[in-house]
């Protein structure tokens, strides 16, 4: 059987699934098993697969169309500001908004980073990056995260200037920063069962907010301003029409400036909030 055919058969499965994505997600999967980038199945379409990337091909495609696990998980790798992290269900799958996340902190140029809840370390891992000088602390209550956030700061080369802590609260945390980041769970626990099959597979530890779903940002807005050098700032992302709130407990903790910043979708999803020289 050939990769058209075979990409053909499995966009029709998953397409008959009600996946909305599913000649994106055939595709990805196909040069995933077969090691190739996507573009290249272009070039093969008429070659022959052999049978056992075949029957790997088809038990993938198979996960995906009845059980609805999410493509990173199943290739174990997303992009992210354009280069792969390695990904499980240990962790939170990178999603574009968050690119927003990392532009904000950016644009701020900070000398001195802590993120709160670094998952497969994508956000510490940009930064790091684009940012040569930079020293950044990377909490997490996560263990298997934090195992898997090295792996790919190391793969990254810049691991040596990311410190990753096991942490549930900023008490376990030493240094002042100049900026506080994060992408803490945002998501109504009520919302939960509701949302889309494939994230019932990602890590409930980083989706649930609460009733609310401000739990997590309420205890970090709290905390975080004592660990600022001043001036200094708070960038958070946040689920669609929470930036009202999010603003408002930022400015009761005493923040000078609030502003919020609007993803691609028009949502306002990152919540930057700066610190004067005093409280």
């Amino acid at each position: 059987m050939t990769a058209a055919a075979l990409l053909g058969a499995a966009t029709d499965r998953l397409a008959a699934a009600g996946i909305d994505t599913a000649r994106l997600d055939a595709e990805l999967l196909l040069a995933h098993v077969l090691d190739v980038k996507r573009m290249d199945l272009y070039l093969a379409f008429d070659q022959p697969v052999a049978e056992g990337d075949r029957a790997r091909y088809r038990e993938l495609v198979r996960r995906r169309a009845k059980e609805r696990w999410p493509v990173a998980y199943l290739t174990g790798v997303r992009e992210f500001w354009s280069m792969p992290f390695r990904v499980s269900p240990d962790v939170l799958i990178p999603r574009p908004e968050t690119e927003l996340l990392v532009k904000v902190a950016l644009d701020l140029k900070p000398a001195r980073v802590l993120e709160i809840g670094v998952g497969s370390g994508c956000i510490s891992g940009a930064l790091a990056r684009e940012l040569p000088s930079v020293e950044i602390v990377a909490s997490d209550v996560s263990p298997a995260a934090l195992a898997l956030a090295r792996q790919n700061l190391q793969a990254l080369g810049v691991v040596d200037r990311v410190t990753l802590i096991e942490a549930k609260n900023l008490d376990q945390v030493a240094g002042s920063f100049d900026l506080v980041v994060s992408n803490p769970p945002y998501v109504q626990s009520g919302e939960l069962a509701g949302l889309q099959p494939e994230l019932h597979h990602e890590p409930r530890l980083a989706l649930d907010g609460g009733p609310d779903g401000l739990d997590v940002i309420r205890q970090l807005c709290a905390e975080a301003p004592a660990r600022l050098s001043r001036p200094g700032a708070i960038a958070i992302e946040v689920g669609a029409g929470q930036a009202p709130a999010v603003a408002e407990l930022l400015r009761a903790t005493g923040a000078a400036e609030v502003e919020s910043f609007q993803d691609l979708a028009g949502i306002p999803r990152v919540v930057l909030g700066r610190y004067a020289e005093s409280v």
